[in-house]
């Protein structure tokens, strides 16, 4: 037999990804490429700061009032030590943005699953079921449609410090944000999930499932809900970033994540308080690293919504 005629190899599944049309779309996006590389830097950077901080800004042994509110360390009295600055309690600007991020991705990431899980769960038994299931679920989605998602988390927020007893919610702060996050984020993904479950529902594998005789939540989770989520992943990048910035306006509205745990919402309304006395390295430079994830996730976003659109390409 020939070389020619042999049968060749099946490629791996890295092998057809780098030979898909999104691999391409990614390789000749320099922009998209340096939002990738930025976030990807971020994340390991909080992921892994009690490694690659210079300091650890809760270990109150090793702080010193002495230390607190010196500028960065290229302007006149800044201390080579800090390299962007120390707070009023003498802690590191740059460690504190470091771990502060960790806790803001924590939380961006916990609600955007969270919300996903809800969202992906109520359109796949609208659209599926339809009659009125479908009716009762989706005027609950646009009622809520009528609400700011800030306010929804406000209004959760709220409901949860009226319920817990007294001196219970800072332990549990971070859990109740997330899930108000997530509350105020689900139906998006209801409602782009449920116009494909609509669809899908009328398909020939579907019905054949149908006739012999599989239950439906098996029909829904193993047929239905892997055509669905090239949509869904669209929307949880962007609404990662939707996430991280509710969080940071919850936490400077002091009622996100307790000041123990600051996240960069928290640094950002510790240093307004300075803002105008001189001090401005401790609110500016925590807002210039929100400002720059956000925005590398948002790039990431649009770019996987546009190269997963096939009217685009």
């Amino acid at each position: 037999m020939t070389d020619a005629a042999k049968p060749s190899t099946p490629k791996t599944a890295l092998g057809r990804f780098l030979d898909s049309d999104l691999w391409w779309s990614f390789t000749h996006s320099p922009v998209v490429m340096l939002a990738a590389l930025v976030t990807v830097v971020m994340i390991l950077s909080a992921v892994f700061a009690p490694w690659v901080a210079p300091h650890d800004p809760f270990d109150l042994a090793s702080l010193d009032l002495m230390d607190s509110l010196k500028p960065p360390a290229w302007m006149e009295g800044g201390d080579p030590r800090y390299w962007l600055g120390t707070d009023d309690q003498g802690r590191d600007i740059f460690s504190t943005i470091l771990y502060g991020a960790r806790i803001s991705l924590l939380v961006g990431f916990l609600s955007v699953i969270l919300a996903m899980l809800i969202g992906v769960t109520v359109g796949l038994i609208a659209g599926y079921f339809g009659g009125l299931t479908d009716a009762v679920l989706m005027r609950i989605a646009d009622i809520q449609l009528t609400f700011p998602a800030i306010l929804i988390a406000l209004l959760v927020d709220g409901v949860m410090r009226g319920i817990l007893p007294p001196g219970a919610h800072e332990q549990v702060a971070l859990f109740v944000l997330v899930l108000a996050i997530a509350l105020s984020h689900w139906v998006q993904y209801a409602r782009t999930v449920r116009s494909s479950a609509m669809v899908e529902r009328n398909r020939e594998y579907v019905q054949a499932a149908q006739v012999i005789g599989l239950p439906a939540p098996l029909i829904l989770v193993r047929h239905i809900l892997p055509n669905v989520m090239g949509p869904v992943l669209v929307i949880a990048t962007i609404q990662l970033a939707l996430a991280i910035i509710i969080e940071a306006t919850l936490s400077f509205l002091g009622v996100g994540v307790p000041p123990t745990s600051p996240s960069l919402g928290t640094l950002i309304r510790i240093g307004n308080d300075y803002l105008f006395s001189g001090e401005w390295w401790i609110t500016v430079f925590p807002g210039l690293a929100l400002i720059i994830l956000v925005l590398a996730v948002n790039l990431l976003g649009d770019w996987l919504r546009d190269a997963l659109n096939p009217k685009l390409r």
